[in-house]
């Protein structure tokens, strides 16, 4: 996982979450106002999760989740509800302070039966251990397809039961906006949304090595708006 392409875009996706649009993503992930445009944002996101945690076990009890990419922690949250051990981490350290800050009451109490243990860092990090489940929401977005395979195929070797992630289907829309974020001044720009072919991603797939005690299960697009993300679950046979 030390290729130059992937080493570089996680380096822009940490700079720019933890600088320069810290105070827009925790505008967008909270209840305040927003605009039109980041209204439809937060409702796919919102469904988005729901869908994952749906995709879940309502009882989470004693089993051990990452939550790989967790931004502002609101997965974390649900997951603990049901009884899960989470580990969340992100790249960006001062996302991670606002999940920190934001987490219940109710689960910060010696009597929870779930609990989250929030840290900034690679989710691809081996001391972090071995999970029930692995979910990534939108957390390969920025990653060219066979960067992200490799993310998965790397979580896939510590996960038991389940692996849940994201990616941007490709689509004309996406493509046209991928264009023009490339003509904003380079300082503005965020890292841009890697669109991704379904075919080639389920060949990729189906002939990693790692995955091949693995088979793809539920699948399902959110469109809102400016937002379009689809969800893939892979399961242990």
């Amino acid at each position: 996982m030390d290729t130059i392409s992937y080493t570089e875009r996680r380096s822009k996706i940490e700079d720019y979450f933890d600088r320069t649009a810290v105070q827009a993503w925790a505008r967008l992930t909270s209840d305040a106002p927003v605009g039109r445009i980041r209204a439809t944002v937060r409702a796919g996101r919102d469904r988005m999760r729901n869908t994952l945690l749906d995709w879940l076990p309502a009882d989470l009890g004693g089993m051990r989740v990452l939550d790989a990419g967790c931004g502002t922690g609101a997965l974390a949250v649900e997951a603990a509800r049901r009884g899960a051990h989470v580990l969340a981490i992100d790249l960006s350290p001062t996302l991670v302070d606002l999940a920190r800050d934001r987490q219940p009451a109710e689960l910060t109490s010696e009597h929870s039966v779930g609990r989250i243990d929030f840290r900034s860092g690679d989710m691809l990090d081996a001391a972090l251990g071995e999970f029930d489940y692995v979910v990534g929401m939108d957390s390969l977005i920025h990653y060219q397809t066979h960067d992200a395979v490799r993310v998965i195929s790397g979580l896939a070797q510590r996960t038991r039961k389940g692996l849940l992630f994201t990616y941007a289907p490709s689509n004309p829309a996406l493509v046209v906006f991928r264009a023009v974020g490339r003509m904003l001044p380079r300082s503005d720009r965020a890292p841009w949304i890697e669109p991704v072919a379904g075919t080639r991603l389920h060949r990729l797939l189906d002939t990693d090595a790692t995955l091949q005690g693995w088979q793809r299960g539920r699948t399902e697009r959110i469109a809102s708006g400016f937002y379009t993300s689809q969800a893939l679950e892979l399961l242990r046979k």
